[in-house]
């Protein structure tokens, strides 16, 4: 093994020997019955050195982006292999940022090279901006007197979406639903006084029903690349105020303040305002779920140079755990089954928009997430004329 120290924020960083790598992966390679049990099985399977790089892989590596030859992974690590986005944020490589803290897949591998086996789900998000949900097991064996791991992955993204799919319309969109045909059955033997009393509360309902269902249609043409933009021009600030009314009526604001930045300014620019709104919408949504009872949410907006910025400040602190996961895909603090918000703030506003996301958070100042759009939407497409 190499001895030079490199730092980590988490896992080991040393590497294999070279030498001893390339006889790893020369044994592994010529017994035939693990290469051709392993082409059999369904998923990616690798064989780890106790370094954590790979010594044998399954020719379903062939799949993964830029690999035209099984040899192309020996001496990766497996979120090298896969290009995850964290696996080079520092010289130890992947397992070694303070993201991999979170990650299933070192978490899986480093029990199972202190010899027991291991089973967890791995989100992760790739250079290219793709998402992955997948189940990782790491299973220890011995050879020769050195530890390995075999390591396989399976795609469980449409198991994630499904449990998403229904936790949104078995339950969210229900509970709506239901609450709009009670006060149905209210008014079907009420007085004209009682209609009065519940249009609003039927109009926010219903509004909420077709917001949630049309949330879900933008968000898988959007993974499948398949979302089509409607440009046009309009004003910050116009957006934030629609917002403000939109959101103060919400169940999620009861008990909290929801507030404009005094100093929030307005900006003309071109983009998609179905999107925008959705994304800077999600963010309001988020901050209230974070207040607590009594405080007060912030919306702003403001000119960035050759960009509009909008920012949403909620005055709690976000965990750390929570900071490090935040944009994966599934990831939530509200349980099973949810997910998707954040994701799709970044996804909608980073691959479709030509925009950045991202957040600051302390105990001081607490928690602001913002995004920054460009005042002129790329040439490529054609914006439309004030």
């Amino acid at each position: 093994m190499s001895t030079q120290e490199i730092s980590t924020q988490f896992a080991p960083a040393q590497r294999s020997d070279p030498e001893q790598l390339r006889a790893d992966a020369a044994h592994f390679r010529q017994d035939r019955f693990a290469v051709d049990l392993l082409a059999a099985a369904p998923g990616l399977y690798l064989i780890l050195n106790e370094q954590r790089q790979i010594v044998f892989a399954s020719e379903s590596v062939l799949t993964l982006p830029g690999v035209r030859n099984v040899d192309d992974v020996i001496g990766l690590r497996p979120g090298e292999a896969l290009q995850c986005e964290h696996a080079d944020l520092g010289p130890g490589g992947c397992g070694t940022s303070e993201f991999c803290r979170e990650c299933g897949a070192v978490r899986a591998i480093l029990t199972s090279l202190s010899g027991r086996r291991d089973v967890q789900e791995c989100r992760l998000t790739l250079k290219s901006g793709d998402a992955l949900d997948l189940q990782v097991s790491a299973h220890p064996f011995h050879l020769d007197g050195r530890r390995y791991c075999l390591f396989s992955a399976l795609d469980i993204a449409s198991e994630k979406r499904r449990r998403v799919l229904e936790r949104i319309f078995f339950h969210d969109i229900l509970n709506t639903a239901g609450g709009m045909m009670g006060l149905a059955e209210l008014l079907r033997d009420g007085t004209p006084e009682d209609f009065e009393e519940y249009k609003d509360i039927i109009y926010m309902l219903s509004h909420s029903l077709v917001d949630e269902i049309k949330a879900q249609q933008i968000l898988a043409a959007a993974e499948a690349g398949e979302l089509s933009l409607e440009l046009t021009r309009f004003n910050s600030l116009h957006l934030v105020y629609e917002l403000l009314g939109t959101y103060t009526q919400h169940e999620v604001a009861q008990g909290r303040n929801l507030a404009v930045a005094a100093d929030a300014e307005a900006v003309a620019f071109v983009s998609d305002k179905t999107l925008v709104r959705r994304v800077v919408g999600n963010m309001v949504k988020n901050a209230l779920e974070a207040a607590h009872a009594g405080q007060t949410v912030t919306i702003s907006c403001r000119s960035c140079g050759d960009a509009v910025e909008f920012s949403v400040h909620n005055p709690n602190e976000m965990p750390r755990n929570v900071q490090l996961q935040v944009f994966q895909r599934s990831f939530s603090t509200k349980g099973a089954g949810r997910g998707l918000g954040t994701y799709s703030m970044k996804l909608l506003s980073e691959q479709y928009l030509h925009g950045q996301v991202g957040f600051t958070s302390s105990a001081e100042a607490g928690t602001t997430f913002f995004v920054r759009y460009p005042r002129e939407f790329p040439a490529q497409e054609s914006a439309p004329t004030p």
